[in-house]
């Protein structure tokens, strides 16, 4: 079942960036790569055996990615691979994973999502990023430092020599005023 909160971002992607006029599918969607399977021609057995004749497998789509959100994006199946994709003329491509610098999930969020998809367009030549430039009270000096500090604090939060050891697992710190009697 998905959770509440997918399908709201899913129903969200669907209105803000379309379906696709002749299938109906929405052109982005946010699945959990764990769910998804798709059927492959296999051309190899699972051991590396070439087969005299191709078969429909049915395999897990992600099978490098485990327990994380994964954003697809709606895509036409190039004609020189519809007979692997056993006819179909569309397909649902990876465009993002939801995860940390760590490879650790994070759960999916509308305006991450958004940009991601917005850079996407900016990049193909769909789209510019313009919407994105700081406006002019957030160009100063003054502003940028503000908002140099805020993202500090916001990324790497209570950097102390405390919070350095528990991330890093390397024990207990003891504080540079402690002294022993």
């Amino acid at each position: 079942m998905v959770p509440i909160e997918i399908e709201r971002l899913n129903e969200k992607l669907s209105d803000h960036f379309g379906r696709d006029i002749n299938t109906n599918q929405p052109m982005f969607r946010i699945v959990w790569a764990d769910d998804e399977v798709e059927k492959v021609l296999a051309h190899d057995t699972e051991f590396g055996v070439q087969l005299l004749f191709p078969e429909m497998r049915e395999q897990m789509k992600y099978s490098y990615i485990k327990h994380m959100y994964v954003l697809e994006q709606l895509v036409v199946v190039p004609e020189s691979q519809i007979d692997d994709f056993l006819g179909k003329k569309l397909s649902y491509e990876p465009v993002w994973t939801y995860c940390d610098g760590d490879k650790n999930p994070v759960k999916p969020i509308w305006d991450a999502t958004k940009f991601i998809i917005d850079t996407l367009h900016a990049a193909m030549g769909k789209k510019s990023l313009r919407k994105y430039v700081d406006d002019e009270k957030n160009t100063t000096k003054e502003g940028r430092d503000q908002r140099i500090k805020e993202l500090q604090l916001e990324l790497f939060g209570n950097e102390t020599p405390t919070g350095d050891a528990l991330r890093y697992k390397e024990g207990i710190v003891v504080p540079s005023n402690y002294k022993e009697h």
